[in-house]
């Protein structure tokens, strides 16, 4: 069901897309994040947000 209210569409896009994925595990962490939560490996990149 999409979101038809602007501001909630907005925080669910932030939420959801601006993510940083560990490149050994595949876990998602904050965008601001210097190690992975889960395997403490420092090899970060932005989650893509590109279309398919």
């Amino acid at each position: 069901m999409p979101v038809a209210d602007i501001e909630k569409r907005r925080l669910a896009q932030y939420y959801l897309l601006y993510k940083s994925v560990c490149r050994y595990c595949g876990a998602t962490n904050p965008l601001g994040a210097k190690k992975c939560r889960r395997c403490k490996n420092k090899d970060l990149r932005p989650k893509r947000r590109g279309k398919k």
